[in-house]
């Protein structure tokens, strides 16, 4: 089942001699459940294309559906509720709220929305995380590893429609890094979550069922 889709999607920064192609007609789709990895160099166009899959950043032209809708045909508020339950996103530098514990944090997007979330559910993505022991945590009382751990409990917990990771492990050791592809690996496959993750780290993306390629705005390699 199609979940993601863009047609000749195309985002131009500045005008003449200024002007920057970021992404040049892109088109692709992603099946419910895939774990998709974009990789590129810097400036191959990755992180505009996150964005704009997310509904960050709008497009100079073409078009982006997730599950059947065109995104940018909703107004601004209704794109920002499609950005707050649909879309959960897992930044390189955790984007935790300092004054909120490990709990906190992760339920931020639901008690946004004025929803509860059971406690069943919370204790079993808690243990997922191997963040069981670790709740009632400060950001500031945590390593690199585990604030990461609690991003992508906050990404998880509203069952999103789709998890896009922006270099998640991009500020991490290696071996922090390998326990990030893991558990995203295991939130794709024990939640079927579909995850569009973008990496210029080649090792990191082969855990990934797929690998898109992008350079100069366009994608040269889908395998």
């Amino acid at each position: 089942m199609e979940i993601l889709r863009t047609e000749n999607l195309t985002k131009i920064y500045g005008s003449d001699n200024n002007k920057v192609v970021a992404l040049d007609n892109v088109s692709f789709s992603v099946e419910k459940g895939e774990f998709v990895a974009i990789v590129g160099a810097s400036g191959s166009g990755k992180s505009t294309l996150l964005h704009l899959l997310g509904g960050v950043d709008k497009p100079t032209s073409g078009t982006v559906y997730v599950d059947g809708k065109d995104i940018y045909k909703l107004n601004d508020d209704n794109l920002a509720i499609f950005r707050r339950r649909e879309v959960g996103l897992i930044y390189q530098f955790y984007n935790l709220i300092p004054i909120l514990n490990v709990i906190e944090n992760i339920t931020l997007p639901l008690d946004l929305d004025n929803k509860k979330v059971p406690t069943e559910d919370l204790n079993r993505l808690l243990k997922v995380l191997g963040m069981e022991n670790r709740q009632n945590h400060l950001p500031n009382e945590l390593s690199g590893g585990q604030q990461q751990r609690v991003s992508i409990g906050r990404a998880l917990i509203t069952r999103p429609t789709i998890v896009l990771a922006d270099e998640p492990t991009g500020n991490l050791d290696s071996k922090s890094s390998d326990e990030v592809v893991a558990l995203l690996k295991q939130a794709n496959k024990e939640y079927k979550q579909t995850i569009i993750m973008i990496t210029h780290n080649l090792d990191i993306a082969s855990h990934a069922d797929r690998i898109i390629k992008l350079e100069d705005g366009k994608i040269v390699e889908d395998k």
